[in-house]
This record gives C-alpha cells, structure tokens and sequence, in this order.
C-alpha cells in the first residue's frame, strides 16, 4: 500500500543532545484522545447494539484494543476516550481490561461520554468531539495532543511520529498512507511538497488526485493527528465560532490550517510495527465483507498482521476460560479444527471447522461443519448444522440441521447477505431473545 520508494527517516538521530531520553520524555508530555464514539452502519447488525469500536476482532479482542495498545507500547499512557453511540459494552471492557494502569505514575484510561459540558448538543463533528472536552484536555497540561480513530486495525509506534512531529517544528503533524486511487473517495486526499509539508487536502473527493509518478494511487489521512496543544486549543476555539463549520477534522479543520500554518504528512511506513513483505498493514474493517475478510486472514500459515509478536502485544481484557476441547475421533464425527483459529472455552464435540476463526465460548456440536467463517463469542451451533462462509454474531443459537452459505437467495430470505456473498446471522434473524449490550 505504501510508496517502498518513499524517504526513510532515522528516528535515532531526531533527539535532543542534552535530552538522551528523548522519546520518554515526548510521549510522557502527550495526552491521547481515542474517538470511539461512532457507530459503523457499515457493519450492519453487528453495531445494531454497540459502536464499531466495540466489535470483537481477532478470536479475543476488540477493535479499539488496536489504538489503545499502540498507545501503551508506545509511552504514550495518558489516554482518552470519547463515547457516544450505544458505548454500554465498550464501558464495561475498557473497565474491565485497562484497569492496569497505574494512577500513581499519570497513567490512565479515562472514559469521555458524550456529557453536554459546554452546550446543549451531542458531538456534531471529530472537532466538535474534541472541543467538548477541552476543560479536561487544559486540566492534563500536556505538551502535545494525539487524537485518534478507535476503529481500525494496525500496530502504529506513536513515538515515531511524535518525534518526526517535534522534529520539523510542525503545528499539526497527519498521518497518511498510500492507496489505490478508486478507493481514496472516502478517505481526506492529500498532497504534500519535497519536505512532506501538506499543500492541499481535500476530504472525500469525487475525483482523488493521484500521487505524483504513481498514477494509480492517492495519499490519504488515516485519522491519526498530532497536534501542539496550545495550538489545537486555539484552532478548536476558532472552530467553534464559526458559523459555517461542519466542525470537523477533514472537512473543516485541517483545509483552514494547511495553506495558514505547518502541517505536515507522516508516512505510515515510518512508524509502522511488524510489515509483512515491507507493506504495512492498516485496515478499515468498516463493512461485513472487510471484517470477515479480516479475521479470516488470521487463519492463514502467515497471516499479514503478527499477533504472536511479544515485543508489540495487543492488550485486552483476558477472561478466565479452561482451553479449547476436541472430542469423538469416529470416522463421521470427528471434533476437529483445520487452518483454524479457536479461542479459550470453546467445544469442539464431534463437528468439523475449516478456515475459521472462533471466538470464546464456541460450541461446535456433533455432524457439524463450519468452513470460511467468523463465529464471534458464546455461539452454539447444533448438531448436523452446516455454515459456510458466514459471521455468526455473539449469543447465537444455531437451530440443528440449519444450512447457510450454499444458496444465498434463500439465505436472504433470513439473514444479511453481502454483495460477496458473505452471510451474517444474529440472534434477532434467528427469532432469538437476548439481553443486549454486547
């Protein structure tokens, strides 16, 4: 995805000579601020009861464990959470998973609901979501502010971009990576000069500009923003006065600052942790088909993104569950997993799964086959139930002898069927009562 002929910087000589603990003391004076208050429409049922950045990912984890994790690996320890849309089962994760953070030493995870603390309306913008918690923001005194998306996927050194941020003096440093061209509709385009300084930008464009001698892709924001504090409060202040504003960061924010103050481009290569075949991995699982697509790639012998590395751990909340367990070795029932993930408490009781991806809790029972899907938590699948290619959501009772992703007309009919024929299931299709909040 990312341009391999683009300049690599060397973060080791970008210090100060009479600070060796550079890096240290950069992220000790940043304040992160994760925006996790969206809901994902995309993503169909599967945000019908929480936000996006709440969706389990990864057999164990949720997506705002991505951000969050890149946040303590990297020093940074002082971080925010914005919540708004149905945010009950993020709460209670972030409660429940980063609780270990120690007060004692300025680290912590604070949760930032949607309050009305400066007037009467919910945040209309990722500016506006900003500017709402300003008072706290001046409360932490930090030197530099690192606001965040909550729900994507990548493992990102945020010290690295903030040291190439202090490096160039820059007002307001974004995060980029390339793209190909067809896809960069929805993303913010930018174009930047020999230094990397930002000359244009432009906000889902109808027609992308390409990338200079790369015809085929565009250089996009990912969302990811450093800013000098002072500066963003000012910046945040201006906003909101103005009459015209959408108060957003793309759409409003960074096009006034660009051609008024240093902004600057970070190429994602350039902080980016465990490459695969020197492409960074960075992805939007925003739709079924993405977030299926995901998961599944998880299974493969090299999976694109690592998440066996010890010295870059995703972190999340571990529940006590007893390993997973395979039973019957008879000829037609057989409890087995092939090119598969299987997460703690799951039953494999005499069914077979092939290229899957099962969450905790999982029971497979007998005569059952699960091949190319996304079983999420506390699913139970029935006895000569057969699924293919489909996402299961949590708390789903399989009935016994259902069969889906062989006939995708008559799977609609039911379920959610993508344009790729990926077929998702939730408790409500299957005439289900649950309690929420998932």
């Amino acid at each position: 995805m990312e341009n391999k002929e683009c300049k690599h910087i060397d973060y080791s000589q970008i210090k100060d000579e009479a600070n060796p603990n550079f890096y240290s003391s950069v992220t000790r004076n940043t304040f992160a601020l994760i925006l996790a208050g969206g809901r994902g429409s995309r993503l169909r049922q599967l945000t019908d009861w929480r936000a996006k950045p709440a969706v389990p990912f990864g057999g164990k984890f949720r997506i705002i464990d991505f951000p969050l994790s890149n946040c303590v690996n990297s020093g940074v320890r002082r971080i925010g959470v914005v919540t708004q849309y149905k945010a009950q089962s993020l709460i209670r994760h972030i409660q429940h998973g980063w609780s270990f953070l120690d007060g004692r030493f300025k680290e912590f995870v604070e949760l930032l609901p949607a309050q009305q603390r400066t007037e009467e309306s919910w945040y209309l913008g990722t500016a506006d979501a900003v500017f709402q918690n300003l008072d706290i923001l001046r409360r932490h005194n930090a030197d530099y502010v690192l606001i965040l998306g909550g729900d994507h996927i990548y493992k990102m050194d945020y010290s690295k971009l903030l040291a190439e941020h202090v490096a160039k003096g820059a007002d307001m440093t974004v995060a980029c990576l390339d793209i190909p061209l067809e896809d960069a509709k929805a993303f913010g385009v930018m174009g930047i000069d020999n230094e990397s300084r930002i000359v244009s930008f432009a906000e889902k464009p109808h027609n992308p500009a390409p990338m200079p001698n790369q015809p085929d892709k565009a250089l996009v924001s990912m969302g990811i923003y450093v800013c000098n504090a002072a500066f963003l409060y000012e910046q945040l202040v201006r906003d909101h006065d103005a009459d015209d504003s959408s108060h957003d960061f793309g759409k409003d924010l960074i096009p006034y600052m660009v051609p008024r103050h240093r902004v600057f481009a970070h190429r994602f290569l350039n902080s980016c942790v465990n490459m695969a075949a020197g492409v960074p991995y960075w992805r939007d699982v925003g739709t079924v088909d993405a977030y299926w697509e995901a998961n599944l790639d998880l299974t493969t012998v090299t999976p694109h993104l690592n998440l066996y590395d010890e010295d870059w751990p995703i972190w999340t909340h571990q529940e006590q569950l007893p390993p997973a367990k395979f039973v019957f070795d008879d000829e037609n029932r057989r409890g087995q997993a092939l090119d598969a993930m299987v997460s703690g408490g799951c039953i494999i009781s005499g069914g077979s799964v092939r290229r899957s991806l099962l969450f905790s809790n999982v029971q497979v029972r007998s005569y059952s086959s699960i091949e190319d899907s996304v079983i999420l938590p506390n699913v139970d699948i029935g006895r000569h139930a057969r699924l293919k290619r489909a996402v299961v959501e949590k708390d789903c009772k399989i009935p016994e002898g259902l069969t889906v992703g062989f006939d995708s007309l008559e799977d609609s009919k039911r379920f959610y069927v993508t344009d790729n024929g990926i077929t998702l299931i939730t408790p409500e299709m299957l005439g289900q009562q649950i309690h929420h909040a998932r």
